[in-house]
Parts: C-alpha cells; structure tokens; sequence
C-alpha cells in the first residue's frame, strides 16, 4: 500500500504483505505459497520473516498470534501486552495495532482473515458475542497450558498441509479448522477468566472498558463526557477511577490515543504535518508540534525521517 493522503492506513489483505513480511525461503503457510493455491480472505505464516516493526496501523481482518518461543510486545490500542511463550493474541478488525521488541528467538504462527471468512460458521455480526476475546470489554492476549497450545498448533499443521495441496473440499476444511482453533481458545480463556472475574473489581472493569471504548471511537469522541455516557457513570467518577488506576486523567488517555494516529499518519502516508495537524483538530501546526513533542519528546519531522 502506497503513502497516499488518507487517514491512518486500514488494510486490507491484499495490500498488507509488504508491510509484516521481508523476504524468506521459508514454504510455511503463505510465504511462497503459489497463487493458484491461495484461499480468498484467509493467510496464515510462520515468524519466520516478519519484520521487525510493525504499526501504529489498523486493518481490516482478524488475526491470531501464537508465540512459542522467545518475547515481543504488542500494543492494541492503548493497551500494552507483552508475549511471551504459550501467549496468543486476537485482534479484531480496525483496532489501532502495533508490534515491536521482537527478541531474535522469537518465533510462533499467525493467521489473518476477513470479516466474512467464517460466515458459514459464525455470521461476522457474532464474533464478539461468540467469541468474547473480540467483544470490548474482552482480554485480546491470555496463555495458553501446554496441552492446548499443542492442540491448537497441531490445527495449524492441519491448516497448512491443506493449503500446500488442492484436495477436494479444501477451502470448508480451513475454515473448520479455523473455528476450533478459535473454539479452543474460547474454552481456555472462559476457564482463565472465572477466576480473574472472581478476583475483579468494578473499577478495573470500568477502566479496561474505557480504554477500549477510546480506542474504538477516539477521532468522533475526544471528550471525556461522552465515553461516561456510554458506561453510564459521571464524568467525575471516570477521572476519578482512571487517575486512582493510572495515574493519569482520562483526558490523558483519549490524547495518548490521538497522538497513535498522529505517528500512525507520520509513518504511513505523505500528508503534510499542518495538514495532520489540522486534521487532527489543532488550532495551527505550531500546538500540534507541541503536543508530538510533549508525548515524544521528538517533532513530528524528525519522527518522520527516523521511520522512513
């Protein structure tokens, strides 16, 4: 996907290889996968190959991560998770998503696919209530035990050993594999979260929620009224629960948001910084230098040359 003058990137499958891939030898999954066998609206790819920064970016499909071996930290949001072995993760489509700190054994599996991949299975209007990893008050990253990590990657050999050959039936098979996959990461974070919830306060579920619910509607919503209003609480209350869990107002928050699109359009497209600036809904270009710098501690041109 060429820089061009949108807003921050959403890609799409077709225009996101070049942008988590470098060239690799490796025949796992996708990566020299001959076109002919290719399945509309699904990829799957080892580490092996993944380059080593990705995002601030969104797109427009699901992925699931899988990490064996080795850690790397990814940001969701304004949600910082970190993996580590058995860890797997599960985006949604058009969440703000970043990965960076791959440490040099890294290595796991990843699987991306569109909206409508599964419809046969699970209708894209129910993901989130089938699977509650995708709602937004869900955890995207939890580990997984030994046993069900095992099961899940043995899935994913199913799934490539399909992908490598054309036998009859293919396309349905991936699909079912997919969905136990995701049924079996379903099974093992209902377990894990009986027991979180047991040991939940409402306070900690009003801030997890809040911070999803920024990162859903940051550019419509920049005040904190109205991120109350849809957790039925006060504005007062909101503050007050996010500074006691933070240490930062839920201003800050809804600006640390902005300032991800912000390096987000930097990084990714060739607008010009008054033109983000006022974008973004800065009085003038010199208050959005400010702003950049004050979040870190670089100007938007010198964040530019340094990721290009």
């Amino acid at each position: 996907m060429k820089k061009q003058n949108t807003d921050i990137p959403v890609y799409d499958l077709d225009k996101f290889r070049h942008v988590h891939r470098e060239h690799t030898p490796s025949a796992f999954g996708y990566n020299n996968l001959n076109r002919s066998k290719h399945i509309e609206g699904f990829e799957l790819y080892s580490s092996e190959g993944l380059i080593s920064s990705v995002g601030p970016l969104k797109s427009a499909f699901y992925r699931i991560s899988i990490t064996l071996e080795g850690t790397l930290d990814m940001k969701i949001g304004l949600d910082v998770y970190h993996h580590q072995p058995r860890t797997i993760s599960l985006t949604y489509p058009n969440q703000v998503f970043a990965k960076d700190n791959i440490s040099a054994d890294a290595f796991g599996y990843y699987m991306l696919f569109s909206p409508d991949f599964l419809n046969e299975l699970v209708p894209s209007v129910k993901m989130a209530s089938e699977f509650p990893f995708y709602d937004v008050s869900g955890t995207p990253l939890f580990r997984l035990e030994e046993d069900e990590l095992s099961s899940i990657v043995k899935l994913i050999f199913n799934i490539n050993d399909e992908l490598q050959h054309q036998d009859t039936g293919r396309v349905k098979a991936v699909k079912m594999y997919l969905y136990l996959i995701l049924l079996a990461a379903k099974r093992s974070y209902e377990k894990q979260q009986l027991h979180i919830n047991a040991n939940r306060n409402d306070n900690s579920s009003i801030v997890s929620r809040f911070r999803k619910l920024v990162g859903m509607h940051y550019l419509a919503k920049r005040q904190v009224a109205e991120y109350a209003e849809l957790l039925a609480i006060s504005p007062n209350h909101l503050n007050r629960v996010v500074k006691t869990a933070t240490g930062h107002t839920a201003s800050d928050t809804i600006k640390e948001m902005l300032l991800m699109e912000a390096m987000s359009l930097l990084k990714y497209t060739n607008q010009s910084v008054a033109e983000i600036a006022y974008k973004l809904d800065f009085s003038d270009p010199a208050s959005f230098n400010r702003f950049f710098k004050a979040g870190t501690a670089e100007t938007p041109l010198y964040y530019r040359t340094k990721h290009n």
